[in-house]
């Protein structure tokens, strides 16, 4: 490997970058010329390395400025096909908005608001109440009603959205089971629907703003049985009436004992699949039963009454109905996404 051979190279490369005419054939180029297997650069920094340390400083030099030479080609021609698709979306993709048709198509709910709307008519069936609370919250109501320790995970500024020290942008609707209880004495069924956030890059499976159902019981002689057959009910009302579910122990600070909840997969019912990863069970929702701690912190009395809670997500619930493999699809601003559905 030479200095002459790696300026060779770039020519090469740049060349190839610049004949590519599509997003498809510049990610083909780039793989070709950068990716960590199959790259030819990357192979000729492997030749580099094998030098003898008199040669290398010179040519890894070379070797340095073939590979500026390649990236910065490739970023240019990404700006240029990009605005270059761009450019044809505006000629083909258009609205006039001056146009009155009599015809046009009638909206449609958004998948996320379809399962929501679903899982407030299957829990207002059963007798709960929906219940609101405020989305800048207390961290007081948040975590420390909540039996969420100082120094817990969930409260560093790593994963939660502060405000101030003490208010914050609520991370679940938790706190709205604080102020119903701290609100009302027992008997309590509710369900709280509603927006929270997190510190989270978007990716396939997270939002940085998502959506959650947290639901509370509070009554005289509540067990993990109520909180069995009241999940069951769900599960089948939302996935179909065959479905079963089971119940795994975890670990969340405001109840005791926890549960995971999973659902026998409705796609291949129960015999392994894509969607249930071979296992024939989805993990659905988080439950168990209150914590005598939070049942004081709520002015109730735990020798008298007992109380279970869960927590689903509506985003997650959609994806897994409607077959969206992305989670960042249900934020796009597109109308034909919804004319799926």
């Amino acid at each position: 490997m030479t200095p002459d051979l790696l300026a060779a190279l770039a020519d090469r490369a740049v060349a190839l970058v610049e004949a590519a005419s599509s997003p498809e054939e510049l990610e083909a180029a780039r793989r070709r010329l950068l990716g960590r297997r199959e790259g030819e650069l990357p192979r000729a920094g492997a030749a580099v390395a094998g030098l003898p340390p008199t040669e290398r400083a010179q040519v890894g030099l070379a070797f340095n400025s073939a590979k500026v030479r390649v990236e910065a080609a490739l970023a240019r021609r990404a700006a240029a096909v990009g605005r270059a698709a761009a450019d044809r979306r505006t000629a083909t993709e258009w609205a006039d908005l001056t146009r009155l048709d009599a015809a046009s198509e009638p909206g449609r709910l958004h998948p996320v608001t379809r399962v929501l709307r679903e899982i407030e008519h299957i829990f207002r069936q059963l007798g709960y109440a929906v219940a609101e609370g405020p989305e800048v919250e207390l961290a007081h109501f948040n975590f420390d009603l909540l039996n969420i320790p100082q120094g817990h995970p969930a409260r560093d500024s790593q994963d939660t959205l502060y405000l101030s020290d003490s208010v914050l942008l609520r991370t679940h609707t938790s706190p709205v089971q604080m102020r119903t209880m701290l609100g009302q004495p027992p008997p309590i069924r509710i369900i709280a629907p509603g927006r929270t956030f997190r510190r989270d890059n978007p990716d396939q499976t997270h939002l940085p703003m998502f959506h959650q159902v947290e639901g509370l019981v509070v009554d005289e002689g509540i067990t993990v049985a109520d909180l069995k057959g009241t999940l069951l009910t769900f599960a089948r009302s939302m996935f179909g009436k065959e479905r079963e579910i089971r119940l795994r122990p975890n670990y969340f600070p405001y109840t005791e004992p926890s549960m995971e909840v999973d659902v026998s997969c409705f796609v291949c019912g129960g015999a392994g699949c894509r969607t249930c990863h071979q296992r024939g069970w989805i993990e659905i929702l988080g439950s168990g039963m209150v914590h005598p701690e939070v049942l004081r912190n709520g002015g109730v009395d735990p020798a008298r009454h007992q109380g279970f809670a869960f927590g689903m997500g509506p985003e997650r619930i959609a994806m897994l109905k409607y077959g969206i493999e992305d989670g960042r699809e249900l934020t796009v601003n597109d109308v034909r996404f919804l004319h799926q559905f």
